[in-house]
């Protein structure tokens, strides 16, 4: 089971050839291996340029599988903790997003579908993060 990340959904959306965007491509024929959060969403969401295209992501991502937090404080907590482990180990964590996406992963027990170097430095203060890319 996969929690795909925005940067491939973008690619994928976009219509961009790599790795990871094949991949999901293969996942897809597997709907239930495939889910989103709500923070996912949310930055789908943001992404889009008018009002017909945030309809059709809405559309389509609404009816996706989506992973969520059993208690959405203690969720909020380890994200937050997560983002201090790595800030005391000298990783930069681009955005708090990132950490309570990386939360999702570890609390569902889903593999983090990703095409963006941060979570690897992330990855760095949660080893029990399992992650899936291409990256070099």
């Amino acid at each position: 089971m996969y929690l795909v990340d925005t940067s491939v959904w973008i690619d994928y959306l976009r219509g961009r050839a790599g790795p990871h965007v094949d991949f999901l491509d293969s996942l897809l024929a597997h709907p239930l291996a495939v889910g989103l959060s709500e923070v996912i969403y949310l930055e789908i969401l943001q992404g889009a340029r008018d009002v017909e295209a945030f309809e059709r992501l809405r559309r389509y991502f609404s009816s996706q599988r989506f992973y969520g937090f059993a208690d959405s404080r203690q969720s909020y907590e380890a994200a937050a903790r997560l983002f201090l482990d790595c800030r005391r180990q000298g990783i930069t964590v681009r955005s708090t997003l990132d950490c309570l996406i990386a939360q999702c992963a570890l609390e569902n027990a889903l593999v983090l579908l990703h095409n963006d170097r941060y979570y690897l430095a992330l990855g760095q203060c949660a080893p029990a993060l399992r992650q899936k890319h291409f990256l070099d």
